[in-house]
Order: C-alpha cells, then sequence, then structure tokens
C-alpha cells in the first residue's frame, strides 16, 4: 500500500515508522508550515500542504498528535483512510479499529474494544477488554486502561496514567502524566494526580 502522509512532526515520525514496519511505502508527507517544504521527515520528502490533492480513493494517514487538527482534518478532507498497526502491537481480532487508527509499537488492545475514527493508541499503551474509545482519542506511551473503560471524543490520556475498571472519561477531557483515574472524569475537564483529582 502506498500512502500520503499528512503531518510531518514528531508524530508524523511515528506513524512514519510504523507504516514502513507494516511494509507500506509512504508517497510523501504534507505540512501546513511553509518552512518545513523541501525537508524531510524521518527520510520522507516534505511538501507544503497546499500542494496536497486527494481523491476519495487515495489511501492517506493524519499523522498529527493534535485531536481537534485530526477531526477537523477528517472533517475537510476525502480519502480512504486505513487503520495502521505495528507488526510488534498486539490486536485481539474481536477488536474494532475504525478508519484511520493508529496502533503504535508495543501496544496493546484487548477482546472486544472499539477504537473509534483517526484515534491513537501509543506506544507501549494498553487497553483493555471492552473498552470503548471514540474518534480523534489519543492515549499516550504507556497509558493503562482496564476493562470496560469509556472514552469520550477528543479525550487525551497522558503518558502513564492508568484507569480503574469501567470508568468514563468524558469528550475532549485531558487526563495527566501519571494520574491513576479511580472515577469518573468530565466533559472537559483537566484531571491530575494519585488518585486523580478535576477542575
Amino acid at each position: 500500500m502506498s500512502v500520503v502522509v499528512i503531518g510531518a512532526g514528531g508524530h508524523a515520525k511515528v506513524v512514519i515508522g510504523a507504516l514502513r514496519a507494516a511494509g507500506h511505502q509512504i508517497r510523501a508527507a504534507y505540512d501546513t508550515t511553509p518552512e518545513k517544504a523541501g525537508g524531510a521527515c524521518n527520510g520522507v520528502t516534505i511538501r507544503p500542504f497546499v500542494e496536497l490533492v486527494l481523491q476519495p480513493s487515495d489511501q492517506a494517514f493524519l499523522a498529527i498528535g493534535d485531536n481537534r487538527a485530526r477531526q477537523k482534518l477528517d472533517r475537510e478532507l476525502a480519502a480512504n483512510w486505513p487503520v495502521v498497526v505495528h507488526p510488534s502491537a498486539w490486536v485481539d481480532p474481536s477488536a474494532r479499529l475504525a478508519p484511520g487508527v493508529l496502533v503504535c509499537a508495543g501496544a496493546v488492545i484487548q477482546a472486544e474494544a472499539v477504537i473509534g475514527r483517526h484515534a491513537i493508541v501509543n506506544t507501549g499503551a494498553s487497553v483493555d477488554h471492552d473498552c470503548v474509545l471514540g474518534d480523534y482519542v489519543h492515549v499516550a506511551p504507556g497509558a493503562r486502561l482496564a476493562g470496560t473503560v469509556t472514552v469520550g471524543e477528543g479525550a487525551l490520556l497522558g503518558v502513564g496514567s492508568a484507569f480503574l475498571p469501567g470508568v468514563r472519561v468524558g469528550a475532549w477531557a485531558t487526563v495527566g502524566v501519571g494520574a491513576a483515574v479511580v472515577g469518573d472524569v468530565p466533559e472537559g475537564a483537566t484531571a491530575r494526580g494519585v488518585p486523580a483529582r478535576w477542575r
């Protein structure tokens, strides 16, 4: 599969690595920062975003870490958004992954989990059985979700955060680095600490 990468920052480097590891070719990377044009992102030539032309059948991947930016581009662009799973990750066959999902190296997705559009399950993160992650969620490296956790659209779960079974994280909430989430987090809240408290 030949893929166009949209984005040329740090997250795009990870996406390009995962695509290569899974045996895919990268045609080019496009970025909105004019100064990046002509440079390279993990060995891939960067082109100006204004030159991007996509057909609905084209394979493209939103390689942008910002959840709202992925949401915006998903709504503006029409493409065939593949699911990208690094070969060292493990995804149970019963899990359901929507278009544009990235599962990074060493990540684990267990039985009957549901992962929404353009969500990121980052390096070494784990999503246990029956979890439901909304569209544009980012599960940062090393985060641990026990079974039946529900995460609303666009939420960011920080590096090394941990979640008890059955907790709910509201849409566009942010959970800090290393937080221990033992109760529900409201929509739009920022939760930090052990145990996590929010405001």
